[in-house]
């Protein structure tokens, strides 16, 4: 399912973590892991020395590449090695599209709990700028990650946005022969206490069930045979994290939408907010233009 996946490096330990999370997906797949450390140019790091001009931080990356790489080489995955210089997120997903990769396996800097250093981070905009699926991953000191993932879980609104996302995620779980979660929410909190709101509610969780079952329809169209469905009534950020918690659910796989660009519209959105908290790796996938 992919052929190529690009691995964003910067030899923290955390990002350590992630490969080899990265790792088990490449050998699952038969993938190749192109490693790629991307030397910060709005960063001042261009130096002299002896007369020469030397970019310390792409000097760093070297290293820090030829350490990954030993990494991938102990674990036995294909893997290629790039340095680049620019503006790291634009610069990755620039670099992603342009070499035609299948996956982009982003780290993420957390802590305890749910709460996470995303907000503004290279993470963030790569997840808004790119057209290519991207992998968010959280590592914890300690923490390790269940790859081949058995619960997938796909939350749904019933958008073009959801279902273009789902068309992947279903192929996903298909190929693993994991059990889908298909999940829609009913946002309450719009709802007041008369009998419009009654009426409307009752429309909302029609709504919510018939995008339930446009996924289920693709799945089992596509061998997926264990698919569990969720209509909740919530907050959706929140009752997507205690589906996690309560279905033992590895990866959740999310929608976004917008233009390209800066442009993009996913601050404050469902996705945002899951990529943000999730416990688990989080997939995106942007709707085509």
């Amino acid at each position: 399912m992919y052929d190529t996946i690009l691995l964003p490096f910067d030899g923290s330990d955390d990002v350590a973590g992630v490969l080899h999370h990265a790792s088990e997906i490449a050998h699952w797949a038969d993938a190749t892991i192109h490693l790629l450390y991307v030397a910060d140019t709005t960063r001042d790091s261009v130096t002299v020395i002896e007369g020469r001009t030397v970019d310390a931080l792409e000097s760093k990356g070297e290293d820090i590449v030829a350490e990954g790489a030993k990494t991938l080489e102990t674990l036995g995955v294909s893997y290629e090695t790039d340095i680049v210089q620019g503006n790291p997120a634009p610069t990755i997903v620039d670099y992603a599209e342009r070499y035609g990769h299948d996956l982009i396996v982003m780290p993420t800097h957390g802590r305890e709990g749910l709460a996470r250093y995303l907000v503004g981070s290279v993470s963030e905009k790569v997840v808004r700028l790119s057209s290519v699926p991207v992998l968010s991953v959280r590592m914890q000191p300690d923490e390790t990650l269940e790859f081949p993932y058995e619960n997938v879980l796909v939350p749904t609104d019933g958008s073009s946005t959801a279902t273009h996302a789902a068309d992947h995620l279903v192929d996903l779980a298909a190929s693993l022969d994991a059990t889908l979660h298909v999940l829609s929410v009913v946002d309450d909190s719009a709802l007041g206490l008369d009998v419009r709101s009654s009426v409307s509610g009752k429309e909302s969780e029609q709504e919510a069930s018939e995008a339930i079952e446009t996924i289920v329809s693709m799945a089992e169209s596509r061998g997926v045979t264990d698919i569990v469905s969720h209509v909740e009534h919530g907050q959706p950020d929140e009752r997507i994290l205690d589906c996690i918690e309560s279905n033992d659910v590895q990866l959740v796989g999310m929608g976004t939408t917008g233009r390209r660009g800066t442009d993009r519209i996913l601050l404050g959105s469902v996705a945002e907010k899951t990529v943000r908290s999730a416990p688990v790796p989080v997939m995106t996938v942007a709707e085509p233009e």
